[in-house]
């Protein structure tokens, strides 16, 4: 049995940062894809990040640089570092492992 927990959401101003993490139990391969992705009120679920086991990212063109994802594999983790945040931003948030996925986490850009 897999599970994955974001935390690190909530409101903030345009501008301002938050760092999304995503802690995993049972089991994770190392080699696991792991993903980030985000879907807004009306809107279709969106790829926003996506790292590889050895490191490679990608990131979608709306959000490329001023997010950063990165892994733990000894934690078995995925962070999301997002900076100069737009309203554009706000969307659920959602931790993805291979074929696994989370309960979601607000984002809330707003002044």
């Amino acid at each position: 049995q897999v599970q994955l927990v974001e935390s690190g959401g909530g409101l903030v101003q345009p501008g301002g940062s938050l760092r999304l993490s995503c802690a995993s139990s049972g089991r994770i391969f190392s080699i696991a894809d792991m993903a980030w992705h985000r879907q807004a009120p009306g809107k279709q679920r969106e790829l926003v990040a996506r790292i590889s086991s050895d490191g490679s990212t990608n990131y979608a063109d709306s959000v490329e640089g001023r997010f950063t994802i990165s892994r733990d594999n000894a934690k078995k983790a995925t962070y999301l570092q997002m900076n100069s945040l737009k309203p554009e931003d706000t969307a659920v948030y959602y931790c993805r492992v291979f074929v696994y996925w989370g309960q979601g986490i607000q984002v809330t850009v707003s002044s």
